[in-house]
């Protein structure tokens, strides 16, 4: 091939210009991964529902610093499994029901959907219990009103949801924030016993009762339901993430995201938990306020003034709502998953808010249908832990995103623990 005069002297002009074109630079490491994050802080929302606002507070004014310890414990062992969730969905694009419909018998099936609708009610019936609490205190709303408010309030929330994944974990990530704000505004005029503090992260216990309250506080911690959720939230979150984790850097990637999502959501929520015990231990320790929810308002407004006290029924009412709308969430994606089935979002929310405007027209105690949901809470959780073990470490399902050996022997002793705690919570209270 010849080049005219004109074409050969323009030649080193183009070449040179094409050398010394400034390349793109390569994008920042936390630039592709601040993007990804979301799914765990919706996750993370089931870790301060209004039964951790009535366990976490009974826990401190009955015993002081002694079961801060329990917390931390159990704000651990919910990073371990939420990762693990996390890390099923981004694994196999499946969320842990449908997985489990397809690998397990029909009547196995049947059973797990069965407990999991069960669950799923109850913790319906806390976040509504809590949230027309919440209003009550508030506004002076009647908690029949209140539950139906509630309701309301988390079907729009979940509407969010139509417009895709990211409005949704952004309005549910704000409530979160609220909450979070409200107790450290709460706790800054409190103030902190560093003694205490350092004392309480010393396991121990304080007789039989602590033993069972700090049973409480787990099964309050780990619960079920958003085990399903967060495994049906990644896949759709992280885009064609099979695709994706097919090569190790990119399998890295996302590991990397999905544990970084993971640390800031369940850190903030054990933080919130970690504060309701210790205001509940600065402020009401030997006292009998905190018995109940309207006690701990009460208490606050006596002890740190108005403000305070409102900060709190605010944080309640953003727990109630958040929470509300993840868990119908939950029995969406349950459904969906065991049975491959929907139904309208409208015929769920009015099943599920039945048994919480019962107990509220029939005038029952708020706080003890919270400690009551919570029990109900503790039969579900080894239905989901034990499936989600045991799916992660097979490797013809996970691939190279199969569990390290360490991995699953620490799940299983995390497992076999909350089974037994929870166990020896329906013992005590069976007595």
């Amino acid at each position: 091939m010849y080049l005219s005069k004109t074409e050969a002297a323009v030649l080193p002009t183009t070449l040179t210009a094409v050398r010394t074109a400034p390349r793109s630079a390569p994008e920042a490491p936390e630039r592709r991964i601040w993007p990804l994050l979301g799914p765990a802080f919706v996750a993370a929302v089931a870790y301060v529902d209004p039964g951790n606002f009535a366990t976490n507070f009974s826990g401190g004014a009955a015993f002081g610093y002694t079961l801060l310890w329990v917390i931390v414990a159990a704000n651990l062992m919910a990073m371990l499994i939420q990762s693990l969730t996390a890390k099923l969905g981004l694994a196999t694009g499946r969320d842990l029901a449908t997985l489990c419909r397809e690998r397990l018998p029909r009547p196995v099936t049947r059973g797990l959907w069965l407990q999991a609708e069960a669950v799923a009610i109850a913790t319906d019936l806390a976040e509504i219990v809590g949230g027309a609490v919440a209003l009550n205190l508030l506004f002076g709303v009647p908690l029949p009103i209140g539950g139906v408010i509630t309701a309301v309030v988390a079907f729009v929330l979940l509407a969010a949801q139509s417009r895709g994944h990211r409005p949704f974990e952004r309005v549910i990530t704000g409530l979160l924030l609220v909450v979070g704000l409200g107790f450290g505004y709460t706790l800054l005029f409190s103030g902190v016993d560093l003694g205490g503090v350092a004392g309480g992260m010393v396991p121990s216990f304080d007789g039989a009762d602590s033993v069972v309250l700090a049973t409480g506080i787990l099964g309050a911690t780990v619960m079920p339901h958003v085990i399903y959720v967060h495994s049906a939230l990644t896949p759709g979150r992280y885009g064609d993430a099979v695709t994706a984790g097919r090569t190790e850097q990119g399998r890295r990637r996302l590991l990397r995201a999905q544990r970084l999502d993971v640390l800031l959501a369940m850190g903030l929520a054990g933080l919130v938990n970690a504060a309701m015990l210790i205001i509940a231990a600065q402020l009401f320790t030997g006292g009998g306020q905190a018995d109940t929810l309207e006690g701990v308002h009460a208490g606050l407004g006596d002890q740190l003034g108005t403000g305070a006290a409102i900060a709190f029924a605010v944080a309640l009412l953003a727990s109630g709502f958040a929470s509300s709308s993840v868990g119908t969430h939950a029995g969406q994606v349950v459904m969906a998953g065991f049975l491959r089935r929907h139904i309208p979002v409208l015929a769920r929310r009015l099943i599920t808010l039945a048994p919480a405007l019962a107990i509220l027209v029939l005038g029952g105690d708020p706080t003890t249908a919270l400690v009551w949901s919570q029990v109900v809470l503790s039969f579900g959780i080894p239905f989901a832990l034990v499936p989600l073990l045991w799916l992660t470490s097979r490797r013809d399902l996970m691939g190279g995103w199969v569990n390290r050996r360490v991995t699953t022997v620490v799940g299983a002793l995390v497992a076999a623990l909350i089974i037994g705690l929870n166990a020896h919570l329906l013992i005590g209270l069976a007595r």
